[in-house]
């Protein structure tokens, strides 16, 4: 099951500018982004819109990815895309992200609902489902490859924010095989610490490689 809309988008007025959605580079307190075009001035990048124009596939809604998806939303991506298969639960209630009344509510789901009030530019594409079972793995693979920004490209990065061994294999062959650069991340049990790695596939170890050095 997926959905692919500005979920919200009725109730909730756009944050950009104009009616276009476009970024406004505008230092004035009207403007959502103006904190964020100060990276602009500063000379650390270039040219801060262009971040409208990528998509960024986040595997997993948990507590790294739901972060993860809530600062990129905030910061003007373009689209993400959601990946999970989880339900809200009470014990979710630790996070600043998810609300009593979505209890039951699948994590994209809910999570989409967030995403989209927070910023009504963003387009949320969400997917409940396992992309480790045969079938979805190859439904992941096309979603990978062709819904990105721009119909029938690919997202420009994935986002690993998953907790078993399995779908983090899972998301390192589909990038292998599509070519696509990912980040993997992972949160220590006594949840003090972590990791996150960059791999891009060619480029980079596979992460299959990495884990059999260990």
């Amino acid at each position: 099951m997926s959905s692919s809309a500005n979920l919200g988008e009725e109730k909730t007025p756009r944050l950009s500018n104009d009616k276009d959605g476009k970024m406004s580079d505008e230092v004035v307190h009207s403007n959502p982004y103006s904190r964020l075009m100060a990276l602009k001035r500063m000379g650390i990048v270039n040219n801060y819109e262009k971040i409208r124009t990528f998509c960024v596939a986040i595997v997993g809604v948990g507590g790294v990815g739901s972060v993860a998806a809530e600062m990129l939303v905030r910061c003007g991506i373009g689209k993400i895309i959601l990946f999970d298969y989880d339900h809200v639960e009470w014990s979710n209630m630790n996070r600043l992200f998810y609300q009593p009344h979505q209890i039951g509510s699948s994590k994209v789901s809910a999570a989409g609902v967030t995403l989209s009030t927070i910023n009504p530019d963003v387009v949320i594409e969400t997917h409940n489902m396992d992309i480790t079972t045969v079938d979805n793995y190859e439904k992941f693979l096309d979603i990978l490859e062709t819904h990105g920004s721009d119909e029938g490209k690919p997202v420009d990065l994935v986002l690993s924010c998953v907790d078993n061994f399995e779908a983090r294999m899972t998301i390192n062959s589909a990038c292998n095989e599509k070519n696509i650069t990912w980040f993997e991340s992972g949160v220590a049990e006594n949840a003090v610490s972590g990791h996150i790695q960059m791999i891009v596939p060619g480029k980079t170890a596979c992460f299959a490689v990495i884990i059999l050095q260990l």
